[in-house]
């Protein structure tokens, strides 16, 4: 009978069978005290880098908490290669921002700085912990990288020419979104979502005129903008991403439950 974990955890550690690892004093407390595990239970781990592990717990101090490496579960795995720009909302709808692109497999959260931006001051520490947070109830096996916060005309300024931006329009000249994903050679990609305030028209005109933007349109109705991220992001996956037939699932099979009508 296979070991089903009490939990999943992201570290930073190294991962290998035998391999020790020690967990700080927020997750020493979650397990023992939230979750109330002991010593010889079983968690899963991962670090983005080696796959995931099953880990059983040595034992509990104070502010600490030490596991040993014991099994692999899965072999690493590459996610999308797609990132997320976004320009800072208020707090609570950038936290939603921040856990659901996790959810949705976003490789890079890149806070930026458009001219309607308001705030503009981003706690980036605080969203990275949304973001892993969400990695290990999601099941995927990275968390996104967290992008220094920039001006967007900085940001746009050393663009790999070979990755797509699509940008999220409110009016204009655009594609519906599904129409532009899928005339476009699959490949690395990007969304740009504006503020709550959208884009100044001087900023949409000087963006759409880089080679690697596409406008796309996210249908008749206006967004907000943290409604907007997931919008563009499920459209992404569905049609290009890791949610197609060839995406593949290296998730430990999950069995469904009894049918209590079997046999009757």
């Amino acid at each position: 009978m296979s070991i089903q974990p009490k939990t999943r955890l992201y570290v930073d550690s190294p991962l290998g069978e035998g391999q020790a690892v020690g967990l700080d004093h927020e997750r020493a407390h979650f397990l023992r005290h939230v979750l109330r595990l002991d010593k010889g239970d079983v968690v899963a781990v991962f670090n983005g880098r080696d796959g995931e592990w099953l880990a059983a717990i040595d034992g509990f101090g104070k502010g600490w908490c030490s596991l040993t490496v014991t099994a692999q579960r899965r072999l690493q795995a590459a996610g999308p290669d797609l990132w997320l720009l976004f320009a800072p909302i208020k707090r609570g709808r950038i936290d939603f921002v921040a856990e659901k692109a996790s959810e949705l497999g976003v490789s890079r959260l890149w806070p930026v700085f458009t001219r309607r931006t308001d705030p503009n001051r981003v706690n980036t520490d605080r969203l990275l912990a949304n973001a892993i947070e969400a990695a290990e109830q999601s099941e995927r096996l990275t968390v996104p990288e967290m992008a220094d916060p920039l001006p967007l005309d900085r940001a746009l300024a050393g663009w790999p020419a070979e990755r797509t931006l699509y940008l999220c329009a409110e009016a204009g000249n655009v594609r519906p979104i599904a129409e532009a994903v899928r005339g476009r050679p699959r490949g690395p990609a990007a969304f740009l979502i504006g503020p709550e305030g959208g884009f100044a028209q001087s900023e949409l005109d000087e963006i759409c005129k880089l080679p690697f933007v596409v406008p796309v349109g996210l249908g008749p109705r206006i967004l907000r903008a943290d409604t907007a991220v997931v919008a563009a992001l499920a459209c992404w996956q569905a049609l290009a991403g890791d949610w197609t037939a060839d995406g593949g699932d290296t998730r430990p099979p999950f069995r469904a439950p009894a049918d209590p009508t079997v046999g009757e």
